[in-house]
Order: structure tokens, then C-alpha cells, then sequence
């Protein structure tokens, strides 16, 4: 087996350089000053081109022919199908483009933090026409080698085997019985005025909520930032969160959110966490633990009581907006609003539709970037009624994923939303969430997901994942039958 063992040792070096490249990301949206973009851009296009280059290397095709060859157990083999995979994707570019894409994207992303709050679009357009253009020729030279649609190829990076085909009647059967549901869950605000919650304490119950979920304060960090996200690498795991005084649950919402996703990433396997079978499934399998902490988990009956006993002892001049029935009617309340990421669990879905379908035309060069507004509105009004007229900031402004190009990931959200109904189902066949809950003990619940998701990194596709942790392939009955159980009474 040399020459697979030589493909072992070779990434084993690019993840000595992905970890760098994580920590960096990290870095720079957490701690950098803004006059280190430029030099950090530079910086980062430079890391971008080593690591094409690594994942290009000459001689990774014939070690690849040469260790098919070879007598290789079930488990290599499936490693050596994730290795060719992300080979061919890499081997699409050319370092040109890798440079150029990763330079439009940093100097795009930099200057939306400020473009935004501007809610200026002029200026965020013509950086981000440079990131589209990037974006285009790279999904038609990904197309060509996949014989696919240029989106279909640029969501084959984030979601392997799924297709707009698939999508399309995920997110069609979606949108039929969605808004109808949206205004009969529909729910009054819940008025939080006058709440005040310290940022100090507001920490402190964080990283009490992160232990109580499993993570791993020895291979991890929580910190701040414009965006709340989890990066780094399983030995080093940063998630970030964002705070208001005014009101706790957003930011221990996004830490919960956060957490699972963490808590995925430390839990792959050790033995093979260098190689592309070590990694995560998909991003949708990696959403479905993350909505599977925050949906299915933190805004369960159980864990809102939970949950209220710790609020109380850490904000006690604030406990009448602690008591379960006020934490209830903050985290169960359904109410379309413009911020994707502050949606409810009813809403959420139709935000993902919209940008599904204006990235998938945009891809496919079916519509221009100064369509974009126009489009958002309108969808915006038919899914959610309400309109984001000359109001970008708060419309097609307010992501961050399109600024560098991440054109295929935003259905990964709700595909993972659904995958974690399925993979909830199948919980409660053995474990009785509700009661571990309530009795503060989530380690069954840790056990389950290690066991039938986290330690399977990507040896199987998705389909066979699902399969072998739920019994089935996707059923997108367990999704609405969740939503409904939850908020329409059954």
C-alpha cells in the first residue's frame, strides 16, 4: 500500500497548512485591525495558492491510479474516493483563478463590514461584480469536468451528489405548504423592554451552556464577532458569538448553534482527521448538527426549562423575562422578519429559498448583480410579505457568504434542518430526549449523534449516512411534522 500511504503523508501536510489558513480566517474576523486587510489579503491569497498547489501536485494522479491498484480495506477505500473527489475539484483551476478569487473575495468581504451599515449598494456592487464574474468562470470550468449545470457544480463542492433537480422539488413541495404554515404559527412579539442583560454574565452562561453540550474547552475557544460562526480546525475549534444588552437568547442561541457545530468537528475521528474522509459529510450534514443543538434541542419545552433555571441564577434583576413562559414565548415565537439570521424555526426555510434562487440563476448567468435587489424584494414579499425596497442593508446586503464567492452553500441550511428532524426521529427510538433533559444529563443525546453521525465523518455519502443512522434516505415528512407538532398544535 505505499503509494496510498504516500497520499496519507501528503495530506497530512496540507492540513498542517489548513490549520494555519483556519486560525487566520479566525483571526481576521475577530481580532485583526483594519489596516492589516490589505497585507492580510495578500496573505491569505498567497496560502490559497500553496494549498492549490498541494491538492494539484503532479504526482497525486498516479498515486491515486497506482493505490486503486492496491489491496485496500472497506474504510481506505472509501478514503480514496473522498481523496479523488477533492482532487478533481481541485485540479479544475488553475492558480490563477484561485489567487484572483480569493484577492476579490477578501478585499469584497473587508469592505462590506462598513458597506452595510452604509447600506450602500453602488459600492458593494462593484466589488462584489468582481467576485461574480470570478464565481461564474469557475462554476463553468467546474461544469465542463462534471458535465453538469454551473450551479449543480458549485454545489457539488458543499453538498457531493446533490442537484438544483433535487433542490428544486425540496424547496418546491417547501414553498406550497410554507407560508400557509408561517401565518397559522404566526405569534405576537414578545416585548423584552427595559431587559438588561450584562455582557459579562451573558458570557458567563455561554461557556456554561458549551460545557453542558459537550464541548471541549481543551480543543476550543468562544470569542466575539460581526458574524457568528464556527471555524478553526477539531484540535482547535473557534466559534464566535455576537452580544445585546438588551437581550440574552440571541447571543446563546448563536452559541448553541455554534456548539454543534463545534461539537461535530471535535468528535470526527482522531486516526483520520488529516485525510478528506476525516472530514465533516457535507455542510448540510454539518447545518443539520448545529440546527440539531439550536432547533430541535434548544428551543424544546425541556431545555427552555433548563435553560430558565440557569437564566434566573445568573440575572436575578432580571428574572421576570427569565421564567420559562417568557423564554418560551421569545424562542417559539413565529414572526417573518428581514435578518435570515435571526429568523425563527417556521420562516427560516423561506429565506433559504430566496437566495437559493437568486444564486442559481445568478451562476448560471441568467440574471445580473443589478437584478439582485429588484428580485430580493419581490421574493421577499411573496414568501414573507415584506418588502426590502432601497433597503439593502437589511435585504441582499446583509450575508456574508456571497462576498467571497460561497455561491452553492445557502441550501445546505435548510437541507440540514431537515436532515436534523430525520436524525431526531430516529433518536427517540432509544433515547428519551425529553426526560434527559429535563433531568440536566445530555450526554445520551451526545452519545447518539457521535456514534451514528460524528464518528462516520465522510466514509459514507449522505444518502448511506442517513440510511445507516435513521433507517431511511431523506424524508422531508419528518421536517414538516416536527414544524407542526411544534407550532401549529399538531
Amino acid at each position: 500500500m505505499k503509494n496510498y500511504q504516500k497520499l496519507v503523508a501528503h495530506y497530512q501536510s496540507i492540513q498542517n497548512f489548513e490549520h494555519l489558513r483556519a486560525i487566520c480566517s479566525w483571526d481576521q474576523a475577530t481580532n485583526m485591525p483594519s489596516g492589516g486587510a490589505e497585507s492580510r489579503a495578500q496573505a491569505m491569497a498567497e496560502l490559497a495558492v500553496h494549498l492549490h498547489k498541494l491538492h494539484t501536485a503532479e504526482e497525486l494522479e498516479e498515486l491515486i491510479n497506482n493505490a486503486s491498484l492496491e489491496q485496500l480495506t472497506e474504510h481506505q477505500h472509501a478514503s480514496l474516493r473522498e481523496i479523488t473527489r477533492v482532487w478533481q475539484h481541485a485540479t479544475a483551476l488553475p492558480s490563477s483563478l484561485v489567487k484572483a478569487k480569493s484577492l476579490a473575495g477578501a478585499r469584497c468581504e473587508h469592505q462590506w463590514r462598513l458597506q452595510r451599515q452604509q447600506n450602500d449598494w453602488p459600492q458593494f456592487k462593484h466589488n462584489f461584480d468582481e467576485v461574480v464574474s470570478l464565481s461564474q468562470e469557475e462554476a463553468q470550468i467546474r461544469a465542463d469536468l462534471l458535465g453538469s449545470t454551473p450551479y449543480d457544480a458549485m454545489l457539488d463542492i458543499y453538498e457531493p451528489g446533490m442537484t438544483s433537480v433535487q433542490l428544486d422539488a425540496l424547496f418546491g413541495d417547501l414553498a406550497s405548504w410554507l407560508p400557509d404554515m408561517i401565518q397559522q404559527a404566526k405569534t405576537s412579539c414578545v416585548d423584552q423592554h427595559n431587559a438588561h442583560f450584562a455582557i459579562e454574565d451573558q458570557t458567563q452562561l455561554a461557556n456554561e451552556l458549551m460545557a453542558f453540550l459537550g464541548f471541549d474547552f481543551n480543543h476550543g475557544r468562544l470569542d466575539t464577532s460581526v458574524h457568528p460562526f464556527c471555524g478553526g480546525v477539531s484540535q482547535d475549534t473557534r466559534i464566535t458569538t455576537r452580544y445585546e444588552s438588551t437581550d440574552f437568547l440571541n447571543a446563546m442561541m448563536g452559541v448553541i448553534h455554534e456548539t454543534g457545530h463545534a461539537c461535530y468537528e471535535q468528535n470526527l475521528p482522531k486516526d483520520i482527521q488529516a485525510l478528506p474522509v476525516g472530514k465533516a459529510r457535507s455542510m448540510a450534514i454539518h447545518e443539520s448538527q448545529s440546527l440539531f443543538y439550536e432547533m430541535q434541542i434548544g428551543r424544546s419545552d425541556a431545555f427552555i426549562q433548563f435553560l430558565s433555571g440557569k437564566a434566573q441564577a445568573l440575572f436575578k434583576q432580571q428574572s421576570e423575562h427569565n421564567t420559562p413562559y417568557m423564554l418560551k414565548a421569545q424562542l417559539q415565537q413565529v414572526q417573518p422578519s428581514l435578518i435570515r439570521v435571526d429568523a425563527d424555526e417556521v420562516t427560516y426555510p423561506a429565506h433559504i429559498i430566496l437566495r437559493y434562487e437568486i444564486e442559481k440563476a445568478l451562476i448560471n448567468q441568467e440574471i445580473q448583480c443589478g437584478d439582485i435587489p429588484e428580485l430580493w424584494d419581490a421574493k421577499m414579499t411573496q414568501l414573507l410579505g415584506i418588502s426590502t425596497k432601497d433597503n439593502y442593508k437589511d435585504g441582499c446586503m446583509q450575508d456574508i457568504h456571497w462576498t467571497d464567492g460561497s455561491f452553492g452553500y445557502f441550501p445546505s441550511y435548510t437541507l440540514g434542518a431537515m436532515y436534523a428532524a430525520q436524525f431526531k426521529a430516529a433518536m427517540m427510538q432509544s433515547v428519551n430526549i425529553e426526560q434527559h433533559l429535563s433531568e440536566g444529563d445530555f450526554s445520551p443525546i451526545y452519545a447518539w449523534l457521535k456514534n451514528n453521525v460524528w464518528q462516520h465523518a465522510s466514509r459514507y455519502t449522505t444518502e448511506e449516512l442517513l440510511i445507516k443512522s435513521t433507517g431511511q434516505p431523506l424524508n422531508t415528512e419528518f421536517f414538516k411534522t416536527h414544524l407542526r407538532k411544534r407550532y401549529c398544535n399538531g
